[in-house]
């Protein structure tokens, strides 16, 4: 166990209470959530920020000290990589995500360059038990959230946000729903229930005006899975639930295809039960067609709405309304339309804000 200075603490350590001197041992486990210190090996012209623990990113250059979390990473535009099965000292591990996930890459994406190598410095320790100094390996904060038996929303109206793929407009449009309501006085909470560890897109709901927020790095996962994906998403709805907001909206990271759980939580019949909307972001009209058609024939969702670059001109909405039936707005252009839309087709009335 030795002292080291740390430079940066990356945002998958929210919540983890360390400071920027930390302990570190030599004997490292190898599972998702430990946190790890390791020093940055080379530079980056691309790719090359942090998100910290405050939201704020970082540039990122040889020789900084970072903490980050092992993790794995199956991203369709980013890095990809696994968790290695064992590490000492010395070893090298990889940047797999701005929110500092840590793991062996196995596939690049061009457009991001090579990741950031890392040199492995040690597990960081954590020192629970008061007044004695027996330090025990770090780990993404978990809250202690009992596995909801079944959903209780208490009549709550659910707005989902899934996409195509990743960057498909999901959290853009997911925040111009958020602003809109609450301009009109609801009381809006919102999460993110799937991907990898990351606080931007829940700062930037909160930006827009969400009053809580939750992400399922608040209950120790730092990538999600098909396997875990659907109880997360329970835990997340249950305690928003008990804040007794208007209205919850929340986004599936990634797309209805993809490694991150998605399609696990649209196959949950209680939560697709729940859900009084979904609404779909897609990059272009074919990615709108699969979309709504993956949607209706294997989830039996139907999509209020189609929304994201796919609609970003008269053309694009004009072809999804055309041709699949569905109404579809433009998220950046027409985000008050969008929200009002929306607030409509889910019962939202002004009678229950000049009511509360």
């Amino acid at each position: 166990m030795r002292p080291t200075l740390i430079d940066k603490i990356a945002s998958v350590a929210t919540g983890t209470e360390i400071g920027r001197e930390v302990r570190i041992s030599s004997d490292i486990p190898c599972e998702e959530g430990v946190l790890i210190a390791a020093e940055v090996l080379n530079n980056k012209s691309r790719y090359n920020t942090l998100e910290l623990t405050s939201g704020r990113m970082a540039q990122v250059k040889r020789g900084d000290i970072i903490v980050g979390a092992l993790g794995h990473r199956k991203a369709l535009f980013g890095y990809s990589g696994h968790i290695p099965e064992q590490l000492t000292p010395g070893d090298v591990v990889q940047i797999l995500n701005l929110g500092g996930v840590l793991g062996i890459c196995d596939s690049i994406n061009p457009n991001q360059g090579q990741p950031f190598d890392c040199r492995v410095l040690g597990v960081v320790l954590d020192f629970p038990y008061l007044g004695e100094r027996i330090g025990v390996p770090a780990r993404v904060n978990n809250l202690p959230v009992e596995n909801p038996s079944s959903l209780k929303l208490s009549g709550i109206p659910v707005v989902a946000f899934a996409g195509t793929c990743m960057d498909s407009g999901k959290t853009a449009a997911a925040c111009a729903v958020i602003s809109r309501l609450s301009q009109q006085g609801f009381i809006v909470d919102a999460f993110k229930s799937t991907g990898v560890a990351l606080q931007r897109d829940i700062l930037a709901m909160e930006d827009a005006g969400a009053r809580n927020t939750s992400i399922f790095t608040d209950h120790g996962v730092v990538c999600t899975t098909s396997e875990n994906a659907s109880i997360l998403t329970r835990k997340l709805l249950t305690g928003l639930a008990k804040e007794t907001p208007d209205v919850i909206v929340f986004e599936l990271g990634d797309g209805i295809i993809g490694a991150y759980g998605v399609e696990a939580i649209l196959l949950d019949p209680e939560i697709r039960e729940a859900l009084s909307a979904v609404v779909l972001c897609a990059n272009d009209p074919v990615g709108a067609w699969g979309g709504v058609k993956l949607l209706r024939e294997e989830f039996d969702i139907e999509p209020i709405v189609v929304t994201g670059p796919a609609t970003d001109n008269l053309v694009g909405v004009e072809i999804i309304q055309q041709r699949m039936k569905v109404h579809a707005a433009n998220a950046l252009t027409h985000g008050a339309d969008l929200g009002d839309f929306i607030k409509n087709k889910i019962g939202l009335s002004c009678e229950q804000v000049e009511g509360s």
